[in-house]
C-alpha cells in the first residue's frame, strides 16, 4: 500500500488529459461508514478552478447506480492507482454494482477517506475528496457539434455532470509540487 502525504490542492502536479483518459480513476459516492456505497471507472473529467474554489469535474450516465450514490449523498472520492491495478478498473467500469460485489471481485481494499463520507481504496496512489457543489443533465439542444451526439449518444444517455470543490488530496510525493 503506497504512502500518501497531504498535499495542498494548489500544490497539485497531476496530468490531468493522461490521467483520465489513460490511466482512469474511480469515482466513489455513499458512506463508508454505513457500508453504503458504490463505485465507477471514470475517463472523462477535468480538474481546475471555478467559483473561487479548486473543483473537479465528473460524468455519469443516468443508468449508472453510481449516478445515484452521487445524486444521494453530498461528497465523492476520485481515486487514481499505479497501472498495474488497470484490470481492476477494467472491471469495476464494466460491471454494476446492481449485479453483485464488484468491488470485492476487484481486489481492491476501500478504505475510509480523510474528511469526506464517501470512500477511497488503501491501493491508491493519489486520492482527490470533494463536496458536490453542482450538478446538472446534458442538454442535447447546447451541443454546437451534432456529431458529438451521434458519435457519444445514440441512446439519448446523456451524462449528467457534476462539479466538487476539492476537500483534500492525498497522494505519493510525485504527485506534490516543490
Amino acid at each position: 500500500m503506497p504512502d500518501l502525504i497531504p498535499i495542498p490542492p494548489d500544490k497539485l502536479l497531476m496530468r490531468p488529459v493522461d490521467d483520465f483518459n489513460k490511466r482512469w480513476f474511480l469515482l466513489t459516492a455513499g458512506d463508508f461508514a454505513q457500508k453504503c456505497y458504490n463505485t465507477m471507472t471514470v475517463s472523462w473529467g477535468s480538474v481546475g478552478v471555478l467559483w473561487n474554489k479548486p473543483v473537479v469535474q465528473v460524468f455519469a450516465r443516468p443508468q449508472r447506480l453510481t449516478r445515484e450514490f452521487l445524486d444521494a449523498y453530498p461528497t465523492f472520492t476520485l481515486t487514481l492507482f499505479r497501472n498495474a491495478l488497470h484490470p481492476a478498473l477494467q472491471l469495476l467500469g464494466t460491471k454494476s454494482g446492481r449485479d453483485g460485489d464488484k468491488i470485492a471481485a476487484s481486489g481492491l481494499t476501500p478504505v475510509a477517506s480523510s474528511c469526506v463520507a464517501a470512500p477511497t481504496f488503501a491501493e491508491a496512489e493519489l486520492v482527490i475528496e470533494c463536496k458536490k457543489l453542482f450538478a446538472q443533465k446534458l442538454d442535447p439542444a447546447s451541443f454546437e457539434d451534432p456529431a458529438l451526439i451521434a458519435a457519444n449518444y445514440s441512446a439519448k444517455d446523456f451524462h449528467t455532470f457534476y462539479f466538487g470543490e476539492i476537500l483534500a488530496v492525498r497522494g505519493v510525493a510525485s504527485f506534490a509540487a516543490g
